[in-house]
């Protein structure tokens, strides 16, 4: 309780004053004084706010995120490693990860220090970069189609079908040198039988894809072979022999010649490239580009330091030029765990190996778990100086050193790839624990969900493979981001063309429709913005509305606070969408557009938070997807409209001026010209209201023109079921007037009834005796008069129906 005491100066009227005359004057001043303003108390809280968790990989639990730094987050995040075009696999992982990145810092107001770095020295950029410059310089040799040019190929064919095809065969069809020719239609016919190669998939996930490159050069060989004892020996065939052998040429010519690759400038070309590649392809997905970024071949001299740390911690050891980290040392260390992320993947050997790269050698090492931290360079491998001889960084260290350059012994957050978990992160927390003798390097690891493809993992042997380019043809940046973010981010997502062509182009449209209605009505309004009826419009149903929006933004918070829960927070964005409509489209209500204005502010607001749009300023919609630089050219954006709007104007002016009694229905024609054909075209949908005016919406005119054509198909299939009905009925009664041609008193007589039917007829024609002279019975007397009667009826109706035929013939 807070009680305030108010000091009064009397100022005015103030003059010397007799003795009596100030003793008043003070009761007065001490009367005012001891006046008090009422206690005032504090409020009690209704709702807390929730505070931000994240699923946090270091305790499999969603937990408080509390930054060491106050609001300065210090974030690292694995990059890719740059040897081949981006895919899918990154688009899930890096769009994702600025997805989240958004979330902190244009959300909650987080100063994050966004670093990633760039693998450009590793085991497969090495032999990518080998094999291309090998196969390039073989493929410039290759003048002419010779014998021993198809020995090469032939010899490099055989090697691959043992050392690679054979691992998915069975033992009874592996070949042996020299007989893999003689073999291989044995193999072929294994393929076609599909439970056969499901087992040779089952022994190597990767035999489609080494089958059918085998297969393919085989092919190959067996063109060059009929081509050169026909003499065609041309350029164009060598060319056309060894380009359909690439990936098996360039495997054999690496085995062969790799010693001889010296010029480190290959590797990193190559890099460089994909690089480039990588960051283009992140633009086009909008994907933020990074605070920092860091290459290891930038970091080798800070790599040699932290390994030599490591060595002297007591945890590394050397062996003949590399450097290994001691597992067991660390692990038994009472300050240290070994593989907090996934302890229980520590005897994982093939995990443990696909850690290493296919170059590196298990040779020296004192466990199966350690991993090296320098790499002695061997022939045809670039190579750094370093206190243990020519060499360079494992893959797991540059994580660590860079890291730990940019932010110390601490960080907040450390993201990736759920599959980089183990070993690649705990071995990176274990080295930089090592090093800097702590223990917590990192204190949320964050790791995105696996991505499948229809529901496989995404393999080239399973032929799913998609890059970012690719996938970019189909679909836009903005509906790759709708699909991850309708997915819990750490949890597997299973990319599907049915969810992309249905649930998420349906939420697109959601948002589309709705931004484009409201601001039909918000500019509808503004055209008309001082003229007030005197109403306020703030009604009950205006009140809900706005509890709908302040709801909305609180569970919309509590959403992103419960571990960055985008599904839900995009459920609740939609759910709002539904209650304005529904307010939108009441009849007998006038529309508070500052109220739908607001709602639909916010909606677009935190739709371009997330990244589904672009623009600084806010606005109603996604924003602009590109803001170009350079002024409007106003000619080019307002003549299309000005035309048409002068076209309306001749042709109204024209009919008033003709005074043609039909001059009202040609205006509706126009009307209905301008709104179907004129405006379309400039994207411009006029939607006609119960009070007699037009709701103006800017619509684009490719949706515009596929709506209308979609209308006139409709209308025309609808004309054509009409028209086929009308017909039919046509026919129907032709056939029925045909038939009432006969008169009743001939319809029992020949040639209407077979010769002999009945011999004796009454004075109408009715028959009274069969063709033997029996008479008709009973029944067969009352048929025949029914059957009279209705062809009576039937006769009278043709009769009629020939006279309006006659009638309208004359």
């Amino acid at each position: 309780m807070i009680r305030t005491s108010v000091n009064i100066i009397v100022r005015s009227g103030y003059r010397r004053a007799s003795a009596p005359h100030n003793r008043s004057v003070n009761t007065l001043t001490n009367a005012v004084m001891a006046i008090q303003q009422p206690a005032w108390h504090l409020p009690p809280r209704q709702l807390d706010q929730p505070v931000l968790k994240i699923f946090n990989s270091l305790t499999k639990t969603k937990t408080e995120f509390i930054p060491i730094d106050g609001s300065h987050v210090k974030w690292y995040n694995c990059g890719p490693t740059v040897y081949d075009a981006s895919h899918m696999g990154h688009a899930r992982n890096y769009v994702t990860q600025d997805i989240l990145r958004r979330i902190l810092s244009d959300y909650f107001g987080y100063d994050v220090h966004f670093v990633m770095n760039i693998t450009d020295i590793d085991d497969k950029i090495i032999v990518r970069a080998r094999q291309n410059h090998l196969f390039s310089q073989f493929r410039k040799s290759a003048t002419t189609l010779s014998a021993d040019l198809l020995s090469q190929v032939s010899e490099a064919w055989g090697n691959y079908v043992r050392e690679k095809v054979s691992k998915g065969l069975p033992d009874e069809e592996k070949p042996s040198r020299g007989e893999e020719e003689v073999r291989w239609p044995r193999i072929v016919g294994l393929t076609r039988d599909q439970s056969r190669k499901l087992e040779c998939l089952k022994r190597d996930e990767k035999f489609d894809m080494h089958f059918a490159a085998a297969n393919r050069t085989l092919a190959a060989i067996e063109t060059a072979r009929h081509a050169l004892s026909a003499n065609q020996s041309s350029g164009d065939t060598a060319l056309r022999l060894v380009d359909e052998s690439r990936d098996i040429l360039a495997s054999a010519l690496d085995n062969k010649l790799k010693h001889t690759v010296t010029d480190p400038s290959i590797s990193r070309s190559l890099a460089a490239y994909w690089e480039r590649q990588f960051f283009k392809d992140m633009e086009r997905l909008h994907v933020r580009y990074p605070d920092t970024v860091t290459r290891v071949t930038e970091y080798v001299p800070e790599v040699v330091e932290f390994v030599q740390g490591i060595i002297k911690n007591g945890y590394g050891y050397e062996f003949e030029g590399s450097v290994y980290f001691d597992t067991g040392a660390f692990d038994s260390s009472d300050r240290h765990d070994y593989a907090k992320l996934e302890p229980w993947s520590k005897g994982n050997r093939e995990l443990l190996a696909e850690g290493e790269g296919v170059l590196s050698s298990t040779s020296g090492r004192r466990s199966a778990s350690d991993f090296a931290l320098w790499k002695a360079s061997k022939p045809g491998e670039p190579s750094w100086p370093s206190p243990w001889g020519p060499g360079r960084p494992g893959w797991h260290i540059e994580c660590s050193v860079m890291a730990s350059a940019i932010f110390g012994d601490r960080m907040d957050i450390h993201s990736g790839g759920i599959d980089l978990a183990f070993p690649h992160h705990d071995n990176e927390i274990a080295q930089s624990e090592a090093y800097h003798e702590c223990g917590a390097w990192v204190n949320y690891f964050i790791h995105t969900g696996h991505l499948h493809i229809e529901g496989l993992k995404m393999s080239k042997s399973l032929k799913n493979f998609i890059t970012i380019d690719e996938i970019l043809q189909r679909f836009t940046a903005r509906q790759l981001r709708l699909a991850f973010i309708s997915q819990l981010w750490n949890a597997k997502i299973d990319f599907s063309e049915s969810m992309m062509t249905g649930e998420v182009k349906s939420l697109e449209a959601t948002f589309n429709n709705f931004f484009t209605n409201v601001r039909a009505i918000i500019s509808q309004a503004r055209a008309h913005e001082d003229q007030s009826d005197g109403e306020h419009y703030y009604n009950e149903a205006e009140r809900e509305l706005m509890k709908s929006l302040y709801d909305s933004k609180t569970a919309f918070r509590a959403a992103l606070c419960d571990s960055f829960n985008t599904p839900e927070a995009l459920k609740v964005m939609r759910d709002l969408v539904t209650r304005i409509n529904i307010y939108i489209n009441s009849p007998g209500r006038k529309t508070n557009v500052s109220v739908v204005e607001q709602s639909a502010t916010w909606i677009g607001d935190m739709l371009r938070m997330l990244g589904l749009g672009e623009g600084q300023t806010s606005e109603i919609g996604w924003g602009q997807e590109d803001e170009g630089a350079g002024g409007v050219n106003r000619e080019e954006t307002l003549m299309p409209y000005l035309r048409v709007l002068s076209s309306f104007r001749d042709g109204v002016r024209q009919l008033a001026i003709a005074k043609n009694e039909h001059a009202l229905k040609e205006i509706l024609k126009l009307c209905d010209k301008l709104r179907d054909d004129d405006l379309v075209s400039l994207g411009v949908a006029l939607d006609d209201q119960e009070d007699g005016k037009a709701l103006v919406k800017l619509v684009s005119p490719a949706e515009l023109i596929k709506a209308r054509e979609e209308k006139r198909l409709k209308l025309d299939a609808q004309a054509a079921k009409k028209a086929a009905a009308a017909e039919e009925a046509r026919q129907k009664r032709l056939a029925k007037m045909e038939k009432g041609r006969v008169p009743p008193e001939e319809m029992f007589r020949p040639p209407n009834v077979p010769e002999g039917t009945y011999v004796q007829w009454d004075e109408h024609g009715l028959p009274t005796a069969t063709g033997s002279g029996e008479e008709l019975s009973k029944n067969q007397h009352k048929k025949a008069r029914k059957d009279w009667d209705a062809q009576r009826k039937l006769h009278e109706e043709f009769l009629a129906w020939k006279k309006e035929q006659e009638s309208a013939g004359s």
